[in-house]
């Protein structure tokens, strides 16, 4: 598919009688982005430069209409049903097992998760699963966006994707996107035990037209399930997750711990390490030691 969309191309820019740098500047692109397509050699293009070549070469949206059977390709078959309901779907509910939900990932977080992937096949297949899921993320802030409600495996905070310093990012993240009103994000502490739900990832979403399908995935497989019985009952196992949760400002009392303790700056002292300085300095000053509560006990006078 990326070879006919790069030799429909060529042959209506050859009949428009303009030179590769010709359709480059007209596109807002360098003429070797134009031979890249032509080509199908390079990263396949998006759809913001899909739409550019389609309007300078006045192909009639023949451009955009074939730019989707491009871009699919580079995610597994499994994977794309799934996609295209979500981008319709008017509420998200999604449990979490092992990794935070592509939707509330950042960049460099999403980049060192996507680059393990069995499927991938290399570098700018890579780029372009990263600009797909960012590009997702946009309807978050977008007129029509989904209310969208995530439950964390406790593990999932807790698991180092891509370095303390990636992961810091990424729980300050989801404590940011926690605060805007149709996003909740809770966690399903260690301590709940086993569950239905314990094997993967589950999501549910509700479509426009009040029905609902459910998607079920794992490391290297999905499925998308839209049997309505079958959808109630992982609604349901949903939902049972959703209760056994942590509340949502518990929750994010957690993510904010965990933030701190296990993924603070290289230079930012741990809360205990703070503590004991300021004791040392009240100490050295002629204060009292602190309260528990950050409070000065003050020393008792001697009695006369």
């Amino acid at each position: 598919m990326a070879a006919l969309f790069g030799s429909r191309v060529r042959r209506l820019r050859t009949a428009a009688g303009l030179t590769q740098a010709e359709l480059g500047a007209r596109t807002h692109v360098v003429s070797t982005r134009i031979t890249q397509i032509e080509r199908s050699s390079g990263a396949k293009p998006t759809l913001e430069l899909a739409r550019a070549l389609d309007a300078a070469l006045g192909a009639d949206n023949l451009l955009v209409d074939l730019w989707p059977y491009v871009y699919r390709e580079a995610f597994p078959d499994w994977s794309r049903a799934f996609m295209a309901h979500s981008a319709r779907a008017v509420s998200i509910g999604q449990y979490a097992a092992h990794v935070v939900p592509g939707l509330l990932q950042t960049e460099a977080y999403a980049r060192d998760l996507l680059s393990v992937g069995r499927s991938l096949t290399g570098e700018e297949q890579l780029e372009e699963r990263v600009t797909a899921r960012l590009a997702r993320q946009k309807r978050l802030h977008a007129a029509d966006r989904p209310e969208l409600w995530v439950v964390l495996d406790e593990s999932v905070i807790h698991r180092p994707v891509g370095g303390p310093d990636v992961m810091r990012t990424q729980l300050a993240r989801l404590l940011e996107a926690a605060e805007e009103r149709h996003i909740t994000v809770q966690v399903l502490p260690f301590d709940q035990g086993a569950h239905d739900a314990l094997g993967g990832s589950l999501t549910v979403l509700s479509l426009p037209d009040d029905t609902r399908v459910a998607y079920t995935e794992g490391a290297h497989y999905g499925q998308l399930v839209e049997d309505p019985p079958e959808v109630n009952d992982l609604a349901l196992t949903y939902d049972r997750l959703r209760a056994a949760a942590l509340p949502p400002l518990m929750s994010l009392d957690m993510i904010r711990s965990v933030m701190e303790g296990n993924y603070r700056a290289a230079n930012v002292p741990s809360r205990s390490e703070r503590r004991r300085v300021a004791q040392q300095q009240l100490q050295q000053s002629g204060g009292g030691r602190l309260r528990g509560g950050g409070g000065r006990i003050p020393r008792r006078r001697a009695r006369p």
